[in-house]
């Protein structure tokens, strides 16, 4: 039997313990949504100050130079790199993942379109359960290219062997599903888009920082993602995008912006495309936001993805069996997989009354979020996340459905 003086055992043999002193976490809260918002790093705020007070305030336009702005977006790409294996000079963090998104999808639709083997694809294959705004950018430029382009949907994993074949340009996937927690098999996907001729675009907002991603031994062509989840950037920091050494020299997106420019301040009228990885920024660069991805990162560079995901792993395989032990007599169905090799790093259950439940909980001070249909999302961050915040959190989940301590007509805030 599992007891709260269990896990605390566990908080104390835990090796990631002390990186939790490293996060501004509120008293009296488990934060359980790390996969939609990260928890702020400590350092982050001295860092905002220094990029406002110093660096603005003091040095003005001279910190495009002085304090290394104009190549920040480079600088965290590579940092970021390992987390997903990359090389240096393949990652910058820029732009949100929907904008990254379109520029990646739209290289991988080019780079099809002017070949001579594949020129006649005209089909983006993607799950009806994807992120929305994945499935909304897809629909978005088939609309726009308007030569017979098609977002072909699909139900689930095994439909892709049937749905991907000698039309598809793309097959577009988030890697761990935003709303089940459900992982994809990279290298096997992969895999076999490349033997249909087709390229593999993969979406790791909910996987980097939360799972091992290997981007490069995989076979992915390009990929992108978010860092104010599981990398703890803050509120709406920019994303990333991934763009392997092997297409940079063909890589062509449509939002051919000064910063993407071979020689920016030459302000010449006529593109011509820098090289490497740079060529995927558009715009000049959101500088006060981007320093505080930095904070984050220097946090990862003190573990291991594999030290995270063990964790990861146990700490979800702990709530699972807590929530089953304790609450199994509730219309409590679990969403998430049980298998490792196809879990993120949250748990999702769904309940008739989700949202009012979620509601109770965060009430509580036991912060996770909903998702449509019926579905109440766990995140796990094991940078912060300790076992008793587990068991403490199942103990709440316990006591408010075991006496109904939710308000079934709980009106829907705008953001759930």
């Amino acid at each position: 039997m599992i007891t709260r003086s269990h896990c605390q055992e566990r908080d104390t043999a835990d090796a990631l313990a002390p990186l939790r002193t490293q996060f501004a976490l509120p008293e009296g809260v488990i934060y359980l949504d790390g996969n939609s918002l990260g928890a702020r790093p400590k350092a982050a705020l001295a860092r905002a100050q220094q990029v406002i007070a110093d660096e603005w305030g003091n040095d003005l336009i001279r910190s495009w130079n002085k304090a290394g702005w104009f190549d920040l977006p480079s600088r965290l790409g590579d940092r970021l790199a390992p987390l997903i294996g990359a090389l240096n000079n393949e990652v910058v963090v820029t732009d949100s993942t929907s904008i990254n998104l379109f520029k990646a999808l739209a290289a991988a639709l080019h780079r099809q379109a002017h070949s001579e083997k594949n020129a006649g694809r005209r089909v983006i294959v993607t799950e009806r359960a994807n992120f929305p705004t994945d499935v909304y950018i897809a629909q978005g430029i088939a609309s726009w290219l308007e030569r017979g382009y098609e977002v072909r949907l699909i139900d689930s994993p095994e439909q892709l062997d049937t749905a991907v074949d000698e039309s598809t340009a793309v097959v577009m996937l988030t890697h761990v599903n935003y709303r089940t927690g459900y992982m994809h098999d990279m290298r096997r996907i992969s895999a076999l888009a490349h033997a249909r001729g087709a390229l593999m675009l993969w979406d790791l907002a909910h996987s980097a920082g939360a799972v091992p991603v290997d981007l490069n031994a995989d076979g992915a062509d390009y990929a992108v993602g978010c860092t104010y989840k599981y990398l703890n950037g803050g509120p709406g920091a920019p994303a990333f995008i991934w763009v392997p050494e092997r297409h940079q020299v063909e890589f062509r997106q449509p939002l051919s912006g000064w910063w993407s420019h071979a020689t920016p301040f030459a302000m010449q009228p006529l593109f011509e495309p820098t090289g490497g990885i740079r060529r995927a920024l558009c715009g000049t660069q959101p500088i006060a936001s981007l320093a505080m991805v930095e904070c984050g990162l220097e946090v990862f560079a003190q573990t291991s993805m594999q030290t995270l995901r063990a964790k990861s792993l146990a700490l979800t395989d702990l709530f699972i069996a807590l929530v089953e032990a304790r609450c199994g007599h509730h219309p409590l169905e679990l969403v998430t997989p049980r298998e490792h090799a196809r879990r993120g790093s949250q748990v999702s259950y769904a309940h008739p009354q989700g949202y009012s439940v979620m509601q109770a909980l965060i009430a509580r001070g036991v912060i996770g979020d909903y998702r449509e249909p019926h579905v109440m999302r766990f995140g796990f961050t094991p940078l912060y996340t300790s076992f008793v915040d587990v068991w403490d959190a199942v103990d709440a989940l316990v006591d408010i459905l075991d006496h109904e301590k939710y308000d079934a007509d709980a009106l829907r805030d705008a953001v759930t």
